[in-house]
């Protein structure tokens, strides 16, 4: 530990990590732009064909940071320009354009080191591997003052134009109405990307910099689809990727550039399994949520199908359904608990509620049987598999709005009575589950259930949360007293 504390601290190290650490926030910044533009491979293409540009600097200046920064910026610029006029002039795909251009200008870039190596009369040596893989434990103090430059000017660039940089992205049409200069934008923007790429010379290599430009961004993505919090995200886990990745490779006494990548890439991983909207765990929730959404409206279908306002064994729904005795029995509870059932021992009775949810689910399959038939030409026979998986996924402006198209009809093609829309507020208070909380609307359906809310004492903006829901009545809390709705009002009352 005291040996790893010692090699930590040493200059050299310490040169490292702070250029790295500028590095890594420069690419993420930028690289948040370049994958939502879908220009990855024009980073990666910058990345190479920058070398031509270090060969030339090396044979006008020598081995200068600042005649390599020259050059490969205005070698960057030139692949920029090539890759653009390519496609926009010439019946070449976009992708195809990008890999003409960066092999053969990286292409010229290892013949110029080549002849160099090996020109007659003493050739220098100008080491190949330094450029690709990056060569960051040799930073000089040089090397940190261009690169601590360059990402304040990048930083400065994005706050300056990011009204620009946001409208280019999302909306370049709109953009060019509002006078922006689309084309200006773009070059500008591969002026910042030669210099992250540039300024990533020593730490990462040519090759290895289009991870630090592109894993960062997709990681920040992964995590938040708001501009700013991509950006800050995506500089977040650059610095994070350089940090750890030096560290890493002091421990294991491996290349630092590729350590830093793979701490990059892990980073990756673990959000696009951990993330809260759109990770791997997020979307396993969501699906077994959705299953049991659609088992608990398929067991209050079936009631109301079955034994409307009758007892119904727990046994029939077993039978019935594809479902196990013992999911069965948590989705009997939980119905119980939101005040869509009533359990009595083994056998369950429908609430008001319920009864109301399990009609909406019938009148959407009904419908939308109705809607296959008379507008598809399909059978009674092939329309049920259809119906019965999109009745939990339709919502009730798209069951409005096909009934409407279908002329409001009594019976679907099976001849059973089609449910009626009822004149239901926006949002019924009875549609609530336990422990909600809202108020009372401003505006309800009728002046009766005005003056039946004013009776109960409750008035408009009254805020509430709902105590219990049983079949007769929902109670709730208006700060410390208690209400008791009946249930046939409470599926009237409009709520915010």
């Amino acid at each position: 530990m005291q040996n790893f504390i010692d090699i930590i601290s040493a200059e050299w190290v310490l040169r490292a990590l702070l250029a790295s650490s500028m590095v890594g926030i420069m690419c993420g910044v930028i690289g948040a732009f370049i994958v939502l533009r879908n220009m990855s491979l024009i980073g990666d293409a910058l990345s190479h064909a920058i070398l031509p540009g270090i060969v030339v600097a090396f044979v006008l200046v020598g081995y200068s940071t600042i005649g390599f920064f020259i050059g490969s910026v205005i070698a960057g610029l030139i692949a920029a320009v090539g890759i653009t006029w390519i496609q926009h002039n010439v019946k070449t795909k976009n992708d195809a354009a990008i890999g003409i251009v960066f092999t053969s200008m990286f292409s010229l870039g290892v013949m110029g080191i080549s002849y160099i190596s090996n020109r007659p009369g003493g050739g220098v040596h100008l080491d190949l591997k330094d450029f690709l893989f990056g060569t960051v434990l040799g930073i000089s103090n040089e090397d940190i003052i261009l690169t601590a430059a360059t990402l304040i000017f990048t930083l400065l660039s994005i706050v300056i134009f990011y009204r620009h940089l946001f409208i280019t992205t999302f909306q370049p049409i709109i953009a060019e109405t509002m006078g922006i200069s689309v084309k200006f934008i773009h070059y500008f923007l591969m002026l910042l990307l030669s210099f992250a790429v540039v300024s990533s010379l020593r730490s990462v290599g040519v090759i290895l910099v289009v991870a630090m430009l592109i894993t960062p961004a997709s990681t920040a993505l992964l995590l938040s689809n708001k501009l700013k919090s991509v950006i800050f995200l995506s500089g977040l886990f650059g610095l994070l990727a350089a940090i750890l990745g030096l560290i890493l490779a002091i421990i294991l006494n491996t290349t630092p550039g590729p350590a830093m990548c793979i701490i990059a890439t892990l980073v990756y991983f673990l959000a696009a399994i951990f993330a809260p909207e759109k990770g791997i765990l997020s979307k396993y929730r969501s699906r077994l949520n959705q299953k049991q959404k659609i088992d608990q409206e398929d067991i209050i279908k079936l009631a109301v199908k079955q034994a409307a306002g009758k007892r119904l064994p727990l046994s029939f729904l077993i039978e019935k359904l594809d479902i196990s005795k013992r999911a069965i029995g948590k989705h009997v509870q939980i119905l119980d608990q939101e005040g869509m059932i009533q359990q009595e021992g083994d056998n369950i009775i429908l609430t008001i509620k319920g009864k109301e949810n399990a009609e909406q689910l019938v009148r959407a399959h009904r419908l939308w049987e109705t809607y296959l038939v008379n507008k598809t030409g399909l059978t009674d026979k092939q329309i049920h598999p259809d119906a019965e998986r999109l009745e939990h996924f339709l919502t009730e402006e798209v069951v409005d709005e096909v009934d409407k198209v279908l002329g409001y009809p009594q019976k679907d093609p099976h001849g059973s009575p089609i449910p009626q829309r009822q004149n239901r507020p926006l949002n019924p208070l009875l549609k609530l589950k336990p422990k909600a909380r809202a108020r009372i609307a401003t505006k309800q359906i009728n002046n009766t259930i005005e003056s039946d809310l004013w009776e109960l004492g409750l008035m408009p903006n009254t805020s509430f949360q709902i105590d219990a829901i049983n079949d007769s009545a929902v109670l709730i809390n208006v700060g410390q007293k208690k209400v008791s709705i009946p249930a046939s009002l409470a599926k009237l009352i409009n709520v915010d």
